[in-house]
């Protein structure tokens, strides 16, 4: 095997030199075009997600938190509403609920897919309640089949966060194409990244994506006519053109890293100290871990749903403050590794005055403690991984 001395928890140079001659063709086409925001490029990328995705509709936008808030001015939501989301999440799912004036109301997670758990959301749906905002975390849907009878009985429409799952499919469809709107981002780091920050909104209903359109620049339609109050949410030309040329070969790069986490999953378990994190129903309400991993030192992703994406590896590991002693040690070792995330929201000091306290959502705040993501990209080689379950057999012992 190759010697290795240092693994990156992500390289972005390694997207192959195939495409470096597109990427360049693409700027110069955006460059001597003199159309520098909207235009051709972006109605081209809008049309090709919205096959890729399955959506009837999809309206490119400036970054994937812009998604969230298009999202939810979108459905009207705004001061003296409620709007669910999980409280494990990125910042930007809870903090897109608080800009429009909204109150985020938190409920917990799955033990094992880290996803929203459907039996929490029940309990916090309350007459103010606007939207539910479940989040495909991590690059694998969250609970379709049992959320969206949710939401339809109590008549709340959904809006996906599928910021880490474009291309996810759960057993209702493929993300963003299952809620009333869906929302990705194309930051660098995602599955499908731009060359900065980008993102998209997807929905199959047409009057949606038709207020959408209108919202994304200031509200106005036609130009300088202003109906309403939207903001600038246009994305850029450069961008567009740019993630068309990576979306060609998004499933390829999917492809790799679902083979990454199989070989994961094979030396982890090899080794002894590695259990399979499993879900005994499918994801449903009572997904629980197993007897086998409740022995194991490190607990590994689950696949409950039928396509996992991987934007991020994450793995569990047993015990009170040993995750952060292992991403020490890695570090050490020069093995990049990230937390995600280390404080849920309810816990963020941003939002001390909807009056959470420590307990409030367990299940969130363990994950936060012992959850660890190691590197998973398209690049990643043979030689690369083993290095890293090496050091991590090495830590244990």
């Amino acid at each position: 095997m190759t010697p290795v001395n240092k693994v990156p928890l992500l390289d972005l140079r390694r997207h192959g030199k195939e495409i470096d001659a597109e990427l360049e063709e693409a700027f110069r086409r955006v460059l001597y075009s003199g159309q520098y925001v909207m235009g051709p490029e972006v109605s081209a990328l809008e049309a090709e997600c919205a096959a890729y995705v399955g959506a009837r509709y999809a309206i490119g936008v400036s970054s994937g938190t812009d998604a969230l808030i298009l999202a939810l001015m979108m459905l009207g939501v705004g001061p003296g509403d409620e709007v669910i989301c999980p409280t494990y999440t990125f910042f930007a799912t809870a903090g897109a609920i608080w800009r429009v004036g909204a109150r985020p109301v938190f409920c917990d997670i799955h033990p094992t897919c880290y996803n929203c758990d459907p039996a929490s959301m029940v309990r916090a749906i309350t007459g103010k309640t606007k939207a539910i905002i479940p989040v495909h975390l991590f690059g694998q849907c969250a609970d379709m089949s049992a959320i969206v009878p949710i939401a339809a009985e109590a008549g709340i429409p959904l809006i996906e966060d599928a910021a880490q799952a474009i291309g996810a499919d759960s057993s209702c469809g493929r993300a963003g194409t299952i809620g009333a709107v869906g929302c990705f981002s194309f930051f660098p780091s995602k599955n499908l990244g731009a060359l900065g920050d980008a993102g998209l909104v997807t929905t199959n209903d047409g009057d949606l994506a038709a207020k959408a359109r209108i919202l994304r620049t200031h509200g106005a339609e036609p130009k300088y006519y202003h109906h309403v109050v939207g903001g600038n949410f246009r994305i850029d030309a450069l961008q567009a053109a740019l993630v068309r040329i990576k979306l060609r070969r998004l499933d390829e790069w999917t492809a790799n890293r679902q083979r990454n986490a199989n070989l994961y999953n094979r030396l982890f378990t090899e080794s002894g100290i590695a259990a399979p994190n499993s879900c005994q129903t499918g994801c449903g309400q009572q997904c629980s871990t197993s007897s086998d991993a409740k022995n194991a030192q490190l607990l590994l992703p689950v696949v409950c749903q039928p396509r996992h994406i991987f934007n991020q590896y994450v793995v569990r590991v047993v015990g009170e403050g040993k995750r952060d002693k292992l991403r020490d040690y890695l570090r050490s070792r020069d093995v990049g590794s990230e937390v995600y995330y280390p404080v849920p929201m309810h816990l963020q000091k941003c939002f001390s005055s909807l009056g959470h306290s420590i307990g409030a959502f367990p299940v969130s705040e363990r994950a936060a403690r012992e959850t660890l993501a190691l590197p998973i990209f398209p690049g990643l080689t043979d030689a690369e991984i083993g290095y890293v379950v090496e050091q991590v057999n090495s830590f244990f012992g």
